[in-house]
């Protein structure tokens, strides 16, 4: 008995504990359940990005087509001796400044020499032989007025003198054009110049007319580009052409449309194009990278952005604008480039506020916030050259974007830009 009375007493202990226990966290969770019930709910912060843009403005004004080339001299003559031989002498280096006269290349003239000296003393033989003729029509004739020879021998004398004085005439030739042989073995500059390339050197033996110097005639000096077939008629039609040097980018040459090749380069598949410069250009020399730029103006009216405003997706390019304080991605067309910005042709209108900084992190519908306020500024100024660029968006206020020209119907580009 004092063993069941003991087990019970524990029993019910235990019993009690876990009552207390289901008490405690009955209490709990009504607590819990009046507390969510008075509380309100919580509500979902919408993610708000800043962003930069500019307020799209709209107008007419030159664009751009540029084109890079190398300056080489407008007249480049390849040298060559006029008479075949072997080259003992070469008095020049590529780069070596040259006036006219000046000696370029020396030939052996050794056999020069001996075929001048034969064809002297065949005119003085044939000079011999005139004057023995002539000497011979005077007695004949004389005997002739005497009547002591017959006139068929004084008319065979004549004959004889009329062939002797056209070979003499002959050997005369001969003689000269053999003295002017012998001073084609030195090549001369013909105009003041420098050399560009050496083609032959001393020991080698060069067939006439085989060029074996190249001297580019100083003072003229073109822009030689090559320009894509889809480009060929509008620049023929542009009279306004600046040259820049890369060695100086700041400085803008004024050039001229020289030539047009009417036939494709057979390698690239452009045409030449050579634009001349004013004579009295300074720092420049050949060889050196030039930039030739091309300005146009076309009625049609087009907006510039720059290129941070491009949004790329599945191959369409897009631009995300600004509306009460949400984006809206909308497809452009883009009409070319100019500089470092693209042309739109169509997709947005003058007014309408486009991002131009963060447009990966934007997505359909999403609140931003504009970095500084929205200012209209006011677009009068074309853009009316390569390095021209938009406005620089600051942190206080987002000009507006300089106005261009439509392309599309000067210098057609890829609609397909990518960020």
């Amino acid at each position: 008995m004092p063993f069941t009375s003991t087990t019970t007493s524990n029993k019910l202990h235990f019993a009690s504990q876990k009552i207390v226990q289901f008490v405690q966290i009955s209490c709990v969770a009504s607590m819990i359940c009046l507390l969510a019930a008075c509380s309100k709910p919580v509500e979902k912060v919408e993610e708000v990005r800043p962003v930069r843009a500019v307020m799209v403005g709209a107008g007419s004004a030159d664009v751009l087509a540029e084109f890079s080339g190398e300056l080489r001299p407008r007249v480049e003559s390849r040298l060559g001796f006029r008479v075949a031989g072997k080259i003992v002498a070469r008095k020049v280096d590529v780069g070596t400044v040259v006036k006219r006269g000046q000696l370029l290349m020396q030939l052996d003239g050794q056999d020069l020499a001996l075929a001048q000296v034969q064809s002297s003393a065949g005119l003085r033989a044939a000079e011999s032989s005139r004057d023995l003729a002539r000497a011979e029509l005077k007695r004949y004739t004389e005997l002739r007025a005497e009547n002591f020879v017959s006139q068929a021998v004084l008319d065979s004398k004549t004959t004889a003198y009329q062939g002797a004085q056209a070979s003499y005439e002959q050997a005369a030739a001969a003689q000269k054009n053999q003295s002017n042989q012998s001073s084609y073995g030195s090549l001369l500059a013909d105009v003041d110049g420098v050399v560009t390339e050496i083609d032959a050197e001393v020991g080698q033996v060069v067939a006439a007319g085989t060029p074996v110097v190249r001297v580019a005639q100083s003072g003229e000096i073109d822009a030689v580009i090559g320009i894509p077939e889809d480009k060929v008629n509008a620049i023929r039609n542009i009279s306004d052409v600046r040259v820049r040097i890369w060695a100086n980018p700041n400085s803008s040459i004024a050039g001229k449309l020289r030539e047009l090749s009417p036939i494709a380069d057979p390698v690239t598949r452009t045409y030449t194009v050579k634009i001349a410069l004013p004579n009295d250009v300074k720092d420049i020399k050949l060889g050196m990278t030039a930039y030739v730029t091309f300005a146009a103006k076309t009625a049609t009216s087009v907006l510039k952005l720059p290129t941070t405003a491009l949004f790329q997706d599945k191959n369409v390019t897009s631009v995300w604008l600004v509306e009460q304080g949400h984006v809206r991605l909308v497809p452009i067309q883009v009409a070319g480039s100019a500089g470092e910005d693209v042309l739109v042709a169509s997709g947005i209108s003058a007014g309408q506020t486009v991002v131009t900084a963060g447009v990966n992190m934007l997505k359909e519908g999403q609140k931003v916030q504009i970095l500084g306020a929205v200012q209209a500024a006011n677009v009068t100024a074309p853009v009316t050259g390569s390095d021209s660029t938009s406005t620089p968006t600051s942190a206080v206020s987002v000009p507006a974007l300089h106005p261009v020209a439509a392309v599309t119907d000067v210098f057609s580009a890829s609609a397909g830009v990518t960020q």
